[in-house]
This record gives C-alpha cells, structure tokens and sequence, in this order.
C-alpha cells in the first residue's frame, strides 16, 4: 500500500544526520527536539500548542481528557472510522454515541448530528436533559477529507459541545471558511489528534502522536496527561498516562516535516492520474470545492460488493496490494453489543464497508505502475 523506502532514499542523509545527533546527545525522553518538533508543528497548523504524544490513540484519549470531559459524557462520533477513535473516548471514560456519514466524502454527516441530537431531546422529560451529558462531537477527516467542519462548528456551538478532531489519516489536509480563509485540519475545532504512524502522510519511524490545541488550559492539561498527570515532577495532579512522544521520533519528523507540502501535492498528482484512468469504471473518490485532500488513502467505491470482492480478489492475485477501510462498522462489531444497535442503523456505513476498496498511495508512485493497478480492475469491470 505505502513504499516506505521511497521517501528514505530521497531524505536518507538528513534522517541519518539527525538520528546520531541524538545518539549522541542521549537525550531520548523529552528531549529538546521534541520541543522543537512541537513548536514547527504548531506553526504549520497554525495553532498556539501542539502537544507530543506515544501514538494517535493516545492524542484522542488525552485530548478528550483535556478538554474536561468526566465519566460517563457523551461523544457524538462515527461508526465508520478505525476503532482507535471510539477506543479513545471509552478509555477516557466517555460513551461513544453513533451518527451516520456523508455517503460522498464518508466523513461525519452534520444533518446526522443534529438529528441524533434531536433524537435525545425528545425521548428525555426535559429538553436540558436530554443532552445533559452530550459534551463533544469528535469528526473523523476520512482518508484524508476534511469533514464538513462549518456546520458541524454551528452545531456544537449551539448546543454547546466541544470538537475534537481526529486527525489520523488527514495531516497536511485544508478546510476552506465561510470567510474564505484555509485552515489545516485538526486546527478548527477545540483540538486536532494526529498519528505519525509510519504509513501515514506524516510518518515517523515507529509509533508517535500530537495534540494541538489554541487552548492554554487545554495544553496544560495535555502536557500533565501525557506524563503521569504530573505538572511539576513527582507532583501529579490527575491520573495521567505515559506517553511521551520520543526524542529520536520527534527529530525525524522535524526532517520530515520539511517535505509535507510536496509529497501532499505529489499524492494528489497520483490521485489526480488514479482519477482519470478510472473515472469511467468506478465511483472515484470526491474532493469538495473547500477542501483540500491529503490523499493518505486513495479510495474507490463499487457498485456492491461482490463487485468489490472480485475485483480485490483479482488484484491480489495479480501481486497489487489492497485494504478494505473498514469492513466491518463499529455499530457492529462484538466489542459494542451492549450498545443495543443493529444492521441498518447506519446504512450509509454499512453500505460503505461493503462497496469501498483502497488502491496503493504513496507520493513515489508512478504512471507505469498506476496503469497497471488500473488496468486489472478494468480486467475485472470492463
């Protein structure tokens, strides 16, 4: 799916360089790399605080912490999403509540929203209690999209709710406002969650996370958290985790950072020549006017799916590698039973577990080997 050694090979020396500088320096747990890492990163999204973290779960569950969010609060989410971001709210204490998505952009569906919201009020005595313990919305930037920030902002603004961006797959990603300004996603709402893990846009060389954040008391929070609660060393304030982003991770992704908007623009170069091959055989992914896509997955939709499990089946047997993101919704999954849902409570989900299909994307791809990925799903359809 990703050719890891590609961008390696193009940045090898600096990665080299920066790694023996802290080998040499010894300085592996919150070293002052991390902070600077930090601080690039907060420039680049154009935030105040950025807040490194062990992984991109890790940056859900303290962010949702950080925010303030108690026992037993509510978070309204998708069920379309790797389970690392409902992971996140029930390790912090919190209950997932699910809406559906967008069936073109497969990002949280802000109607959806507000209807789940509706749906509390009226089956509760008292309009206040039926969102009493409804405290954030935490939208999910599908393969790279940018969920439809704008409405989703009007919504938690009127029912007073935090928004905690998940990140994960959509680093480098831009929203465009109301008022024509484009923000990097994850720096919209009350806080933005990222993965470094090595497939991602921005990867680093093992696992690692951040947390940003205009909020000071947001930030604080996410400091102490990441380091057993503790503000002051040996003093711990709250029951924290450990989860420091490493010295040596944080240095490669300084390095790296340097190269985002380039290899950003080549992935959509890649998904543009995907696009143009395939427009006439599959339901290729769609990019609103106002965002700018990331492209960390490049993902196509079939007709149904047995359509879309001959046509995985034929290019595995052809050497091309595939994934399904994600074949099962969460709603269904064992480990949310108890939840009480049912197939065809999210059908716009479910139909896209079912009918999606994800092709290699890595900025390093060229035309050669997109034909050839194209050209056996057109074996298959055409």
């Amino acid at each position: 799916m990703v050719d890891l050694k590609a961008s390696y090979t193009e940045i090898g020396k600096e990665i080299d360089a920066a790694v023996k500088n802290i080998l040499s320096k010894s300085n592996f747990i919150l070293g002052e790399e991390v902070k600077i890492f930090e601080e690039e990163f907060a420039r680049y999204c154009g935030v105040k605080y950025a807040v490194g973290v062990a992984n991109g779960t890790d940056a859900l569950k303290i962010a949702v912490l950080a925010c303030g969010l108690k026992k037993g609060d509510e978070v309204i989410t998708v069920p379309f999403t790797f389970i690392a971001t409902t992971e996140a709210i029930v390790q912090a204490g919190c209950v997932p509540v699910f809406a559906d998505i967008d069936p073109k952009t497969y990002t949280l569906d802000p109607k959806k929203v507000e209807e789940c919201i509706q749906h509390k009020i009226r089956n509760s005595s008292a309009a206040a209690d039926g969102i009493r313990n409804l405290k954030a919305i935490l939208p999910v930037h599908m393969y790279g999209h940018p969920g439809n920030m704008e409405e989703i902002l009007k919504i938690a603004k009127k029912h007073d709710l935090k928004v905690i961006e998940d990140c994960a797959q959509s680093f480098s990603a831009k929203y465009m406002t109301a008022d024509s300004r484009w923000q990097v996603a994850g720096s919209i709402g009350d806080v933005g969650c990222f993965s470094f893990f090595p497939a991602k846009n921005l990867g680093c060389f093992g696992d690692g996370g951040m947390v940003i954040t205009n909020d000071n008391e947001t930030y604080e929070n996410a400091k102490a958290l990441r380091n057993h609660g503790q503000r002051k060393k040996y003093y711990s304030e709250m029951d924290g985790f450990n989860s420091r982003l490493d010295t040596l991770q944080a240095a490669i992704l300084s390095v790296k950072l340097k190269y985002i908007d380039k290899w950003t623009e080549m992935r959509n170069k890649v998904a543009q020549k995907y696009n143009e091959l395939l427009k006439d055989t599959v339901a290729i992914p769609t990019v609103s006017e106002n965002c700018r896509h990331s492209f960390n997955y490049y993902t196509i939709r079939f007709k149904n799916k047995a359509m879309r499990d001959k046509v995985q089946k034929h290019l595995l047997e052809n050497e091309v590698a595939c994934q399904i993101y994600y074949p099962q919704s969460l709603h269904l999954q064992k480990v949310y039973e108890e939840m009480g849902c049912k197939k065809g409570d999210f059908p716009v989900s479910e139909r896209m577990q079912d009918e999606t299909l994800s092709l290699p994307m890595y900025p390093e791809l060229d035309g050669n080997k997109i034909k050839y990925i194209t050209d056996k799903i057109k074996d298959v359809i055409v």
